[in-house]
């Protein structure tokens, strides 16, 4: 790695960690999802998984299955940037877990041109999306 590489490596892992922390304050019990947008080293917009605004904060039904309206902590991050003055062109998506297929057309349509995720899914439909949008999508392994 260059020593540029060797920063942005550094960033990368510390802007996934805060994600991760952002993970914590969602109230979903099968699995807490963080994401950040950052966009030159300021971080523009946050988001985690939960239920939309207004609603009561339990995203699992009495059987455990999250229900249908839970938003996912990307699309929560993209729509808070859309009620805000900053603007998302260019701009890098930290998230915890791998986007998946709806969040990543998200992604794509708000100009964000890079992914980093610290979690793969079983279905890689989302990742494979944002790679044929010429999205640049990285896979960060953070302790």
């Amino acid at each position: 790695m260059t020593k540029n590489t060797d920063k942005q490596h550094i960033l990368d892992i510390r802007y996934l960690r805060m994600a991760r922390i952002w993970a914590e304050n969602s109230y979903c019990e099968r699995r807490k999802v963080g994401a950040i947008v950052v966009k030159d080293k300021m971080i523009i917009s946050d988001g985690y998984n939960g239920t939309p605004e207004g609603f009561e904060n339990v995203c699992e039904d009495s059987n455990h299955i999250t229900k249908p309206y839970v938003l996912h902590a990307e699309a929560n991050a993209i729509t808070k940037l859309a009620r805000s003055s900053n603007n998302s062109e260019g701009a890098t998506l930290y998230v915890t877990a791998s986007p998946c297929i709806e969040c990543s057309k998200l992604i794509i349509q708000s100009g964000i041109k890079r992914v980093v995720y610290g979690e793969k899914y079983r279905l890689e439909d989302g990742i494979n999306l944002l790679k044929r949008a010429g999205v640049d999508v990285e896979y960060l392994e953070v302790e």
